[in-house]
């Protein structure tokens, strides 16, 4: 049997039926509500090729952006829907003023089982041990290359140093659980896999390889530029012999982005396809951005504003009822439908400026 055929009967043997007594919120396809990914600015200190890649960009209007009490509030009241996992992201989270206070009021709801972080590393080392403090749970490290003068190039910033200063921090300060993302890019890094992955196994972290995805219009994505699945398999199985699927032992190792593999010794490291092997039926992670628009999907053309209701006379039951009722209505499916189209481009619709500002990666949060 072949990899690809052993990781879809994994996942097809370990997929949990929805437990209907549970208060958890289920969408149309049977999807809880139980992960977001909440974005606090959409500014960011470098410029990656597959992210931010122009000199100026538009900004979100400052007015616009959610205080920390009106995020830690959206917070609470999806927690009391059963959302159980809170990722903190961006742009780079790091720059957004007051940081650390936010991680210490999320934290304080015991229901957050797994507060999270997604950083580019760049101010890390100064803020890990503070971060550790406040109550953040784990960190992941964006490192797509090795080399200080592709990071250079590919992110027009001279810091690759303190990035890497950065991830060794945070074992230091007693972090655990840290994770690497690796965008993959074909002519970029695809020749760096075992390198980062080495690295990644020398420090205990466990890395994954992502598809680049088509999310936004100024990254001018091309299917030329991904390396699917399979080739980074073959890569990695290439080198170190046997690559074995990891099977899910959970709910939550069956609904996370990455499918975990195992190399002979042990080490293992993940895989993001959700460009070319949607993971769609089993997706249950939203996004808030840093102005309050919730999207039920990375591409989702639309959201819902929900601090529009936070600044109205809205109490949280009403705003709760917001959220129950889109997502029961929720049925996107939005990798899957790229997936199918003939001639597939860089997602981007041509409407108003401060809409379509709102379909780039950097501030949908990734």
């Amino acid at each position: 049997m072949t990899t690809t055929a052993l990781v879809r009967s994994s996942l097809s043997s370990a997929v949990m039926q929805p437990d209907r007594n549970s208060t958890i919120l289920y969408d149309r396809l049977n999807r809880p509500l139980s992960s977001i990914r909440v974005s606090v600015t959409d500014k960011c200190n470098i410029r990656c090729r597959y992210c931010m890649p122009e000199d100026e960009y538009e900004w979100l209007p400052h007015k616009s952006i959610l205080r920390l009490e009106e995020t830690a509030r959206l917070v609470k009241i999806f927690a009391d829907l059963g959302v159980t996992k809170v990722r903190i992201t961006g742009g780079e989270p790091l720059v957004r003023r007051n940081i650390v206070e936010l991680v210490k009021l999320l934290a304080r709801d015991s229901r957050i089982g797994d507060l999270a972080m997604t950083t580019n590393g760049v101010l890390l080392e100064r803020h890990a041990e503070s971060l550790l403090a406040a109550g953040l749970s784990r960190v992941t490290v964006s490192l797509d290359t090795l080399r200080p003068d592709r990071y250079q190039e590919f992110t027009r910033s001279s810091r690759h140093g303190d990035v890497l200063a950065g991830i060794d921090s945070l074992g230091a300060v007693g972090f655990s659980g840290t994770k690497l993302n690796t965008v993959v890019m074909r002519g970029f890094n695809d020749d760096e896999l075992i390198d980062l992955l080495e690295f990644a196994k020398a420090r205990g972290i466990e890395i994954r390889f992502i598809e680049y995805m088509d999310v936004g219009g100024a990254t001018q994505w091309s299917m030329d530029e991904v390396v699917p699945r399979t080739e980074i398999l073959e890569l990695v199985g290439a080198y170190y012999g046997s690559v074995e699927p990891v099977v899910p032992d959970s709910e939550y190792a069956i609904r996370a982005p990455a499918t975990r593999f195992s190399l002979p010794d042990g080490t293992t490291f993940g895989i993001v396809a959700s460009t070319t092997t949607p993971f769609c039926e089993r997706c249950d992670r939203c996004r808030l951005t840093a102005d309050g628009m919730w999207f039920m999907c990375l591409y989702a053309i639309d959201g819902v504003n929900l601090k529009d209701h936070l600044r109205s006379s809205a109490d949280d039951e009403r705003v709760a009822d917001v959220i129950r009722t889109t997502w029961a209505a929720r049925e996107d499916r939005g990798a899957e439908e790229r997936l199918l189209l003939p001639d597939r481009g860089a997602f981007r619709r041509s409407i108003g400026r401060y809409a379509r500002l709102h379909h780039e990666m950097h501030a949908r949060g990734g």
